[in-house]
């Protein structure tokens, strides 16, 4: 896994008037390295909809696609991986009841990570490495020096990190080389309105899939060099 990892956040999405499959296909005009659906505040059944949707979207764009929190519905929707908090289901009981559907884990701190990163997860988020909007009660900010020592940690473990929480383009690149990729949520989501007033779905997904293919060409840059 490197690059944009991509967070389609269903409340966020709705806040701006945004339709989430729309997004979600303007999105994956952006190489990315997986699009995870966070559905929180709707019904498990709401949710499988949604994920049964944007499955044949993701395959066709060969992008993995991530159900968040429920290994359950991960399953019944074809997805490729479930991520999982500290609070949700263990990875090894994810493991048991799904043995083919890949894990991520959430940590937020080094003991987090280091008990993650034992359990062999398919890849591990660390953070909030800056401030974020986008969860109702997030983990205190870990900063750039403990994600630079998480990184180290995972790399030795050969697992791949992704860098979560208030990540922009500019902090993306800042942090290249301190991740393997960045997941982003608040910073896909165009404005919804400008100084003339509301904008238009059209130049909402068009903006969005701008957003999406930059942030994906930060890591495609720093991979050049590595590739010549």
């Amino acid at each position: 896994m490197r690059g944009l990892y991509a967070i389609v956040d269903a409340a966020a999405l709705e806040a701006c008037g945004i339709e989430i499959i729309a997004f979600a296909e303007a999105v994956l005009s952006a190489p990315l390295a997986a699009l995870q659906l966070r559905a929180k505040d709707v019904s498990a059944r709401q949710a499988l909809t949604l994920l049964r949707e944007l499955a044949p979207m993701c395959r066709r764009a060969g992008v993995p696609l991530v159900a968040n929190d429920r290994p359950d519905l991960a399953v019944l929707a074809g997805c490729d991986l479930v991520h999982v908090g500290q609070d949700d289901m263990p990875i090894d009981r994810v493991r048991r009841i799904a043995p083919g559907l890949r894990v991520g884990i959430s940590t937020h701190t080094i003991d987090q990570l280091d008990a993650a990163l034992a359990a062999r997860p398919d890849y591990v988020a660390y953070g909030p490495v800056f401030a974020t909007s986008t969860k109702k009660d997030p983990a205190p900010i870990v900063g750039v020096d403990s994600l630079r020592a998480a990184h180290a940690r995972a790399r030795a473990a050969e697992i791949p990190l992704v860098a979560i929480g208030g990540i922009t383009l500019e902090r993306a690149v800042s942090i290249v080389a301190d991740a393997e990729a960045v997941a982003v949520v608040a910073a896909l989501i165009p404005p919804a309105r400008v100084a003339g007033g509301p904008r238009s779905a059209a130049d909402l997904l068009h903006e969005a899939a701008g957003r999406a293919c930059r942030l994906a060409d930060v890591y495609a840059r720093a991979l050049r060099p590595i590739a010549s």
